[in-house]
Formats: C-alpha cells, structure tokens, sequence
C-alpha cells in the first residue's frame, strides 16, 4: 500500500467547457480545485500537489518533468459545448495521450466527455471518452475517483459521484490550488457550483445525465467562496448550475431566501470583491413564478457586480422545435422573461432602481446591472426553413420592445451519446449549414449591432479591462466575467495591464473604446479621432493647440464625458 503522505501528485487542467461549466482562461472550473481538496482530504499534503494548465506545459517543456516524476499523474478536461477561445486553448487527444505517455507514476484522467477544439470545436469530433492510454479513466467523478484511489493505495476505484458533504469539504481544502494558476491573481475568476443536474430533459443536453437537481446549502457556497478568498481570489462566477432561480428550492420554483443568505453570505466573507456573476436563469421559471422570480433577480441585482448576464435557454422560438424536443418556453413566455429581467435588473450602477443598491460602485455610465441573454440552438429535430424565420422574428420584436439583451449566442447542436439528439443532430445541422451561416450574418448585422449599441452606448465606462492581445495596430482586451465584451483600443499598449476604458463605438460583438479618463494632452491622433464627433480636422487642432488646461469644448462632441 502507498503512504498517501509521501505521495508527489501533478495535476494538469486541460480546461473544460460544459452547458453550465467553464474553465477556458480566464475561469478555472472547480474540477482541479475539487481534485486538489479531494487530495489533501485523502492525506496528501498541500506541498505536495504541482498544479499546471495545458498551456504551462505547452510554453515551458520542462514542465512535462513534474508529469514524469510525480507518482501520481491527475488530468482533467473535456468539452461538450463548442467555443473560440482566446485566454487559452483547450487540449487535444494527441496532447494527453503524450501526457500519459510520459507519466512514470500512476496515471489517471477525467472530466466530461469531450476532447478538443477548432473552428467552433467543429474540427474535433470525439464523442466518447477514451481512456487515451492513461492507467485509469474515471467515467464518474474525477475528484471522488482520486480521492478512492489513493485511499486504495493507488490500486483502483469504483466510479462513483461525490456528494454534497464531500465537496464542502474538498471545495475549502482545494482552494489553494488558485495560487498556482499562471492568471493568478488578478485575471483569474472562480467558477462556483450551486447546483448540478437538471430537473427538466431538452433533447440535446448533457447536463440532465447528473439526474435531478442536487442543491448545496448556501452556507456551503459561501465557505468555499471564502476560502478561495483567503487565497486571494477576487473574481467569482456563479455558473454551475441550469437555473440560479431556483437555487435552495425543489428545482422549479425560486427560494428567494436562500438567494438572499447566497449573495449576502458571499459579500460578507469577500467584501473586496471585484466581479460576482452568474450564468444560467431559466425563462420559464420567471414564467410560472413570476413575483418570487421578482424578488429572487433584485436580490441578485443588489449584490452582483455590472456587466453580468443571465443565459436564457430558449433554443429555438420555432413551436414545432419545441414540441419535437422537450423545450420548456415558448418565444412569447422568453419574451415576457426578457421583459422582467430588464425591468428589475436592467439599472445602471448610479440610478435609481426599485430598491437602492446594498453594494457596488455608484459610477453613473457602467454596464447594467443584470440582463438576458438568449441561447439559440440549430440542427435540433424538426428544423426547418420556417425555424430562421421565427427566430429572426422573436430577435427583432426584442428589438422593437426597446428591451436589451446582453448577448445573443447562436451555434448549432453538437449531438452526444446519451442525449436524444445523437443520431440526428449532426446531419439536420450538415443539411442546414449554409442556411444557418446566412441567418447568423443576418442577426449579426441587423439585431446585435443595434443591440450592443443600446447596451453599450457611447462613453459607457468599463471598469478594469484586461489588455489581452494586439491586432490591426490595436489592443484588445476583456474585464473579468460572464459573456466579457471584446474592447478594442487604439494603438499597441503593453499586455498584461489592467485599465478603465470608455467606448466610443461598436460593432456586431464588441467595442472599440479609449483610455478613461483620456489625457488630452497626451491622447493619440488615433484615440482622439475614436471620440464621437470628433474627426482628423479637429482632432489636428486639438494636437497644435496643446498644452491644454482643461477639456476644451468642442462643437458636436462631449469631449469632457472622455476626459473627465
């Protein structure tokens, strides 16, 4: 038998993407920190555990030592949602498989079910899990499978799923794998799970197969939060779970109250936060319990920080779609939940909403607090001609409703053994495929550009943008949080800064934007031609007429909302 105290253990993240689960760069998933916990529960000291991202290892070959010479080599990842990428990039087969192949020790992997990226993941097609050459693949929780592996002398396991005591208690011991993320600390935001499974049953959806939904307690939550606090994390995404709505309730109806100990308890513990966001609020729930949603979305809009999104599934505003796949709201009910939501958490940082604000920057001209998003899916069964049609239409009567929504994510279905979309999904999205491409250009140049511009209007302030990339003699960067808008800034800046920006423009799904407050007496020829109203003529004489000691006022332009 091994002496877990004496156990070198590596842990690789190949970073996963899931329906209600992300752990691409900037976000790490729970699944290494669960691991990590998982770990040390079983004895091995936090000294112990070497934790990397697939990227480390790609950047830095001699990393692969700390996979060669640990006697226990974890890795997890996996894809079931199809993504682009930019803080990282998810493993491929061929990568953990040479993983495997340089492991010395005991070698053992899990996640979910997925391997691989692409243009929209399109260019990896493994469905099912392989064991890719590793010792042991675990086809059930990774993080119980290690944790039964080591307390079985690295001998073997049963799959099996923790449960909700065992992850209070792996979530708080595996929070100091935070500080061995190449983000950490400032660009790096927690992904934290309320809940998993679902309590309804869409055709193509992965996340049904972890059953009914199996709630935490609040104060669960809220230790983990605290602990990742202690550790210096600051940025926390509250995305695994189908419906925040219905958190600390039987699954359907909300239970306001738990919300309430939820987001207050969090505040509590982490009163420096810089970003809590959610990610997926079902419509329907607002649809049937529409006062108790009412409540349930101001609490959140008091606690949450700007810019966060609530991911609706609607799928397909196409009635025979519905029917044909178990699909929960009609366009008309979505379209009564966008309503709500704009209604009690559409409020700007610095207005008077309903109840005042209990936290958060008082900053006229951010994000709002709390919008929908939309999540439409194609190549579901029944697809037809007449489905691009109704979706356009349910998109433009948002539009013409003056509502806003903060995102609108079209892909098509990615079909998964076990889902009843397995057989026929691939093929409706292949025979769709050119319509699909047109339509999504379509609501691309008609619905978002509008949209954006509605949510995002000219010297909105973004707080905290993360310069990511250069491109076009452009930087470009992100705040931390659900659905982060691309921010372009003119000229090359150096990368890894952290600066405020106000937008000047948009595009289909992004903005383009300067730095706040602008200096006019050091702003670019570029950056003053990015400002509203302001051309190469003016922006000349702004430059000659320099040294400036104040915003000079400028016919046709509100320079001062830039400068200030």
């Amino acid at each position: 038998m091994t002496d877990s105290a004496e156990l070198d253990v590596t842990l690789v993240d190949g970073y996963v993407d899931e329906p209600a689960h992300f752990g691409v760069p900037p976000y790490i998933s729970t699944y290494p920190r669960y691991a990590a916990g998982a770990l040390v529960d079983a004895g091995v000291p936090e000294d112990q555990i070497t934790y990397h991202t697939i990227d480390e290892l790609r950047e830095e070959k001699s990393k692969f030592n700390d996979v060669a010479d640990a006697d226990l080599f974890v890795y997890v990842g996996g894809m079931t949602v199809p993504g682009k990428y930019v803080g990282g990039t998810p493993a491929e087969p061929d990568e953990v498989r040479e993983m495997a192949w340089v492991a010395e020790g005991t070698s053992i992997m899990g996640g979910p079910v997925r391997f691989g990226v692409g243009e929209e993941n399109a260019g990896a097609q493994e469905m099912e899990r392989s064991d890719l050459d590793f010792d042991f693949l675990a086809m059930a929780d990774v993080e119980a499978a290690v944790y039964d592996l080591v307390n079985n002398g690295l001998e073997g396991f049963e799959d099996r799923y923790r449960d909700n005591e065992e992850i209070d208690r792996w979530g708080a011991k595996g929070a100091f794998v935070v500080e061995q993320h190449p983000n950490y600390p400032d660009y790096l935001i927690c992904e934290m799970e309320t809940s998993r499974g679902c309590a309804y049953r869409c055709s193509f959806c992965t996340e049904p197969m972890y059953g009914d939904p199996g709630f935490r307690s609040a104060e669960s939550v809220v230790r983990e939060v605290g602990n990742l606090y202690d550790h210096g994390a600051r940025h926390f995404r509250l995305g695994r779970q189908a419906d925040i709505l219905a958190f600390g309730g039987d699954g359907e109806a909300p239970n306001p109250d738990a919300l309430r100990r939820l987001y207050g308890g969090i505040r509590e513990v982490a009163p420096e936060l810089e970003t809590l966001h959610l990610d997926n609020m079902n419509p329907v729930t607002i649809v049937d319990y529409p006062e108790k949603s009412r409540e349930a979305i101001r609490i959140i809009a008091e606690h949450n920080t700007a810019g966060d999104t609530a991911a609706f599934g609607l799928e397909s505003a196409d009635p025979v779609v519905q029917e044909e796949n178990n699909l929960l709201v009609s366009a008309e009910e979505c379209l009564e939940a966008v309503r709500v939501v704009n209604e009690v958490g559409g409020w700007r940082p610095g207005e008077s909403p309903e109840v005042a604000p209990t936290y958060g920057d008082e900053a006229t001209n951010r994000l709002p607090k709390i919008l929908p998003g939309i999540n439409l899916v194609h190549g579901l069964t029944g697809e037809r001609e007449e489905t691009f049609a109704h979706n356009k239409r349910f998109l433009q009567n948002v539009l013409d409703e003056g509502l806003m929504l903060r995102r609108i994510n079209i892909r098509q279905v990615m079909a998964f053994e076990g889902t009843d979309m397995a057989e026929t999904g691939a093929q409706l999205a292949e025979d769709h495929k050119q319509q699909f491409k047109r339509y999504k250009q379509d609501v691309r140049e008609n619905i978002d550009n509008a949209m954006l511009n509605r949510v995002v209007p000219p010297g909105t302030l973004l707080k905290d943008v993360h310069l990511e990339y250069h491109q076009d003699g452009k930087t470009f960067g992100r705040q931390l949080g659900t659905y982060s808008l691309l921010v372009g800034i003119p000229g090359e800046r150096e990368l890894g800064r952290t600066i405020d920006v106000a937008v000047t423009d948009h595009g289909y799904r992004s903005v383009t934007g300067v730095p706040h407050p602008l200096d006019v007496n050091e702003a670019s020829m570029d950056e003053l031609t990015a400002i509203p109203g302001i051309g190469k003529s003016t922006a000349g004489d702004l430059l000659v007429d320099r040294p400036h000691d104040s915003a000079p006022s400028v016919e046709d332009a509100d320079l001062a909302k830039f400068t200030r």
